[in-house]
Parts: C-alpha cells; structure tokens; sequence
C-alpha cells in the first residue's frame, strides 16, 4: 500500500484507543521489488499473502495489546518522521489485517467478532464466485503430503540437468513437427469435428493435470507448501487446479517466475514427447489422443497461460518481472489516483506508484487488460450461448450486473457519501455529468467514416484451365509461358510411346480384319456380319488412338495470356489425363468476385455507397482501381473459388458435408466489380484479398446496436 501524507484523518478516533496485535502464528517474509524492500505477511489457516511497505510494518510489528494504536503510531512518528504512514494509512492497513482476521484482540466480544468476520468471508467468497461464474473452483484434496513424497524423484528434473533435457527433448520435438507440418496443419481441420471433441476434452484435462503438478512440484522444491488441489469450472468445463500461491512468499523473484512458468514448461515438455508418439504411430486412438494434447499444450500456452493481460501464468510472471506486486491493484488504484487528480482536483490524491516507471507500467497495464478482458468474456459469452442458449444469458446477466449495474451504484455512492471529495464533490459531479454527455454525444450524435469489407478473388472475364486430354510425357513447351497466344496456337508438346504402340497395333488388328473380311466374302457369307462389326470396332479404336495421338499437342482454346511457371521444369515428367498444366487468362476483361455476408447485404442495396476499393493479399501497399459493380440477386453458396473457404484459409465457413470446400455454409451475396484491363493484372488471377465498400458517415452507437440485433437475430433469431 501506499504510504499516505494525510498525516491526520476525522475516523482515527475509530482506533486511536484499541489495543491489538498480529495474531499467534502469523509470519513475515521480507522481499525486494524495484530496489525497494518489502514485508509479506502471510495467514497461514487461509493461505492468504498480504504485501507491505517497510514504513508500514514499523507500525504493525510495533502493535502490542500493553499500547494503544495511538501510541505506537506516535511512536512511529517520532522515529520516522519522514516516513511513518499517516493516519489515514493506518486505517486503510489495519482495515485490511482486520478483515483477514489477522489481528488478535484482548477483548471478550473478539471471539464472536471473529465468527462474524468468518461468516461475512464466506458470503464475500460466495459473491465473488457468483460474480465470477465462468471460473469457478471447488477446493477437494490436499496433495501435499503426496507432493513431499515424490518430491525426490521428480526433483532432481528441477534442475540443470532437467534445463537441459528440457531443451534437447522440446527441441527435437520442434523438428519432428517441422518435419510433418503438412500432416499436422491438415489433421488440425477436423480438431472440432464431432467425433474428435471427447479425445479433445479427454486430452486436455490430461494436459492441464500436467500443466497443475508443474506448478505444485516447482513450488515444494523451493519450499513452498501446496495444501489445495479442485476442480475449476472453465467456462463450465471441468479442469483441474492447485493452489501455489505460497511461492509469493519466496524472496527470490527468479524463483517466484519458475514457479509461475512451471506449468507451461512441463506441459511443453510432454508435448515434444507426444509429437514423437503422433508422429510413430498410424491412425487410432493413441495417434489422435496425442495430437489432441499437443495441439492444446501449444494453443493454450499461446492464447491464454502466457497472456499477461489476463490473470493466468503470464500475469504473475510480468509482476514479477517488472517488480510491481498486486498489479491488478495497482493498476486500478493508479486509475482511479488520475481520474482524482486531474478530473476532480483533488490535489492530495496519491498514486500506488512510486516511480515514473512503475507509474507508466501501472497505465498502460490497467488500460489494456481491462479492454481486452472485456472483449474475451464478452466471445467468452458468445461461445456459451450458441452452445446453451439459456445458460449464456444467465451468464450475461450476471456480467451485466458485475460490470455494469454494481460499478455504476458504487461510483454514484462514491460521488454522493466519499469523504474524500467533501470540497471537490460538485466538481466531481459535474466533470463525471460532462464526460457522460460528451461520451454519449460522440457515439450518439457525431458521424464517423462508416465501411466494411468482403473477401474477393481476382478473376478474368475468360479464363480457362489448360489439362492435357491424353496422358503423356513433356516433350516440348512449343509457347514459352508469360506470353500471349490466339486461339488454337500450340502450347506444349506431349509425347507417349504407349500410345504409339497401342496405334501400330490397333492398326496391325484393322489389317488382319480387313483380310479376313475380304477372305470370306465369296465363301462363307455366315461369317460377314460379325467380321464386319469387328471391321467397325477395330477402326474405331484406330481413330480414337489417333485423335488421342493428335492431343498430344495441347493448343490454347481462346486467346490470352498463357501461365504456367511451374511448366519450365516438367520436361520428361509424365503427366496423367486431366492434369493442370497452367491457366490461359484474357487480359481484355478482369473482375473481382466478392462474398457479402448477409449482416453486411443491408448496406448493398438500402443505403447509397459512396465508394471502394480493392487490396490483395500480399500487395497491400497497391489498391486497385474499380470502374463500377453489380450486387448478383439472391443468396449464394457455390464460393467463386476455394481460396476464399476455411480449408484453404479463408474467411467463409464452409458447409461440413463439403469436401471440396466450395460451399459456404450460409448463404451470402455476390459483387461482381470490374476491373481495367491490363496484362500486369492477369499474373494476379486467383488471388485473394478484401474489397472495401464506403457508406454514408455514421454515428457509432446507431451502428453497434444496429450490429448487435443482427447478431442477435442471426445466432438465436431474438
């Protein structure tokens, strides 16, 4: 906490006669954070840790039942002149040991006081929990003695021998991955499919059981005791979790972060041996399960574990790495410390941060984290409801009265009843009434650049894909790719010596027909007719061998411009019937085919668009010019091209029972936008990229509610 400069406060009265004292059992760790010692004072009934500054624990270690709280914050002034906390420091401490039944008093009502602050606990925790529904945690065992116990084996890896097997297993596990990246990246599409989901969930509870004794077996190495392990109902998915919060007790911060990384550090450590295991084993049970847990050892890790902005591994880990402790805190009362300060005037305000760095940090992290956690419950909430519509809008009740209604009723007890703002309150008011209408008057009633935007491909008005009719061996490229050729112009020359001696004796059989036909016409005239069907046959099959012969020189079927940079190194390379040898694009006449998503078709035929543009992917920086476009009526759900689907790494979701990944799995709109006609454009057919369609300026607010009823209409048609 931060030692305050309110020398004297109108509550101490409160106080100024108690006798107390910290309770028996009760201890104390000293740390260093930012070159500055701290205290830790530490429960250790409810396993609790409480940070506080030098200045601070000169009064709390002086508290005796012999003395008044007045006289050993007079002593402390006395000593420490400079730094003694001030009254209203001492209120916000003792406020805070008292609630966490920290403090012993030699009274007859302090046992009953002490239930009654046990009971109230309890509702808080309860509320909190309730508040906090998506991460709920039901304490059920306690592993510590299990942990001491297999602590001498399962310790020696938790050290420099363990570093570098960690590196040698992870980084062979690396490059087995490396190795079947197409294998891997493929099965990763069907990592939701139905039937995958149980060996999914059946793997990540291993994983993250993995992940939890990480935590557990770090922290009893370096002394720390783990006495709760539960089950935690993750978005109300059961997974399992343990109670390190000893290790904020360490004085070693290296150790504090080992103790927080420890379950990322294992987990990818059994994720390079199971890559082995997927990688060594053919389709089953094993090879899926072992995917499955590799896939959410990387994924988790990434998106959530090592994410500093939300309060997992990687939070603990940036606090003690920067050296802020209760960053969370902090940070909110460093928020709170400028709003006060610079908004209400309240000249006396003091901010939780010592230094300027401390202080930047403090900002940046309150405001980023808040944001961001905003944005993932609210998909957090998405999620659920499009799976249990009833229980996701329970949920968002609840977090409509957590982050909204309980925020807005204590800021407007606070405005009303804060003794802080006795002299500044009808600035406060007014400053907060101004910011509200300016706010609501920005979103409300100020326009704002409105657009949005489709993915397109690039595609000619007439374009074609050249495959060879008859199967056979690059002979000849009789047109040199990157030129433009006329209708009927040879391309490439095929050559099959197969075919040549399927024609020589298809012809030596026509010969032997022909004879015998001519053999027993005069004579046996039973034998005609079937000789003559025969005749028929064999020159059939001598023509076709023939046309097929003839295919063996592809010619290009309009003109344009012929494509085919991979075709300079297939000589003598044999190439089945129907293979794609290149594209033969007309440079006369291109378009960019878009797919509006039905929430965004409103825009395309109510409202006037002022504009657009087209940029593709990989040329960013270039924007191509549209000279006009047309919306195709009616809902479509053939894609222009498969690069626009999910399984070539699209946007649109494709329909499930599609293999091709051609069909979207809703319908949506067609913009057909014509492009000038250049040869420069024709080596971008087939890209993909987005156009952006420009509306009408238009306030903010109207577009988010409009967006948000169309999700809702959409997803659970309310």
């Amino acid at each position: 906490m931060a030692d305050s400069t309110s020398t004297f406060s109108e509550s101490w009265y409160r106080v100024a006669n108690q006798r107390i004292c910290l309770r028996a059992g009760v201890q104390v760790r000293r740390q260093n954070f930012r070159g500055e010692r701290w205290y830790v004072i530490e429960n250790p009934f409810t396993n609790e840790y409480f940070r506080i500054r030098p200045a601070a624990y000169e009064f709390v270690a002086r508290l005796d039942p012999r003395r008044t709280v007045e006289d050993v914050w007079r002593e402390c002034l006395e000593k420490h002149p400079d730094d003694a906390p001030g009254q209203e420091a001492v209120l916000q401490l003792l406020a805070q040991l008292y609630f966490a039944n920290l403090l012993q008093y030699d009274q007859a009502t302090d046992t009953a006081s002490l239930f009654d602050r046990f009971k109230k606990r309890q509702q808080r925790e309860w509320r909190a929990r309730l508040l906090n529904i998506m991460f709920m945690r039901f304490p059920l065992l306690d592993p510590d003695r299990w942990l001491v116990r297999a602590l001498p084996f399962v310790g020696k890896f938790i050290s420099v021998f363990g570093a570098i097997l960690w590196l040698v297993v992870v980084g062979a596990g690396i490059k087995v991955v490396a190795e079947n990246w197409d294998a891997a990246k493929q099965q990763s599409q069907g990592i939701l499919t139905p039937e995958n989901l149980p060996l999914l969930y059946l793997g990540m509870i291993l994983i993250k059981t993995i992940h939890e004794f990480g935590h557990a077996f770090f922290c009893r190495k370096f002394g720390g005791e783990v006495h709760t392990m539960g089950i935690m109902l993750m978005i109300f998915t059961p997974v399992p979790y343990v109670d390190a919060s000893s290790s904020w007790g360490f004085r070693s911060r290296w150790q504090r972060i080992l103790v927080g990384a420890a379950g990322m550090i294992v987990e990818i450590f059994f994720a390079a041996i199971l890559a082995f295991v997927w990688a060594n084993t053919g389709q089953g049970t094993v090879h899926s399960l072992a995917y499955n847990m590799m896939f959410i050892a990387s994924v988790s890790t990434v998106i959530f574990n090592a994410n500093p902005l939300l309060r997992f591994d990687g939070y603990y880990i940036l606090s003690d790495l920067i050296d802020i402790p209760n960053l969370t805190q902090r940070a909110n009362k460093h928020l709170r410390h400028l709003s006060e300060r610079w908004l209400f005037g309240l000249t006396k305000s003091e901010s939780p941060a010592r230094t300027r760095s401390e202080a930047s940090w403090l900002t940046v992290f309150g405001s980023t984290s808040g944001v961001y956690r905003l944005f993932v419950f609210a998909g957090i909430l998405i999620l659920v409801a499009d799976q249990f519509f009833l229980i996701g809008m329970v949920m968002a009740a609840v977090c409509f009265i957590s982050w909204v209604t309980v925020p807005v009723f204590k800021f407007i007890k606070y405005l009303a009843s804060d003794p802080k703002l006795d002299r500044h309150r009808p600035r406060a008011i007014a400053v907060s009434v101004a910011l509200l209408a300016l706010l609501i008057g920005i979103l409300q009633f100020t326009p704002f650049p409105s657009h949005f935007r489709a993915p397109g491909v690039v595609q000619s008005r007439q374009w074609t894909q050249v495959v060879n009719e008859t199967a056979g061996a690059v002979a000849e490229l009789l047109a040199p790719p990157g030129q433009l050729v006329r209708a009927g112009q040879p391309l490439v020359r095929l050559e099959s010596k197969e075919l040549d001696f399927s024609i020589a004796q298809a012809q030596a059989n026509q010969v032997e027909v022909e004879t015998r036909l001519r053999a027993v016409i005069s004579k046996d005239s039973a034998n005609i007719k079937p000789l003559r069907e025969l005749l028929d046959s064999t020159t059939n099959r001598v023509a076709k061998l023939i046309a097929d012969r003839n295919s063996l020189i592809v010619r290009a079927r309009h003109d344009g411009l012929w494509i085919a940079p991979e075709l300079k190194e297939a000589r003598t390379r044999w190439l089945a019937r129907g293979t794609p040898m290149g594209l033969l694009v007309n440079p006369a006449a291109y378009q960019f085919t878009a797919t509006v998503r039905q929430e965004e078709a409103q825009a395309l035929f109510t409202q006037k668009l002022t504009g657009a543009e087209i940029r593709l992917h990989g040329e960013a920086g270039r924007v191509l010019a549209i000279t006009q476009w047309d919306v195709i009526p009616g809902g479509q759900r053939n894609l222009p091209s498969p690069a626009l689907g999910w399984q070539a790494g699209g946007e649109m979701p494709i329909a499930s029972d599609d293999k091709q990944g051609v069909k979207s799995a809703e319908p949506f709109f067609e913009v057909r936008a014509s492009l000038p006609a250049s040869t420069e454009i024709a080596l971008l057919h087939g890209r993909s990229g987005k156009i952006r369609f420009d509306q009408p300026w238009e306030p903010l607010l109207p577009r988010w509610i409009r967006s948000l009823r169309q999700m809702l209409q959409k997803r659970y048609q309310l």
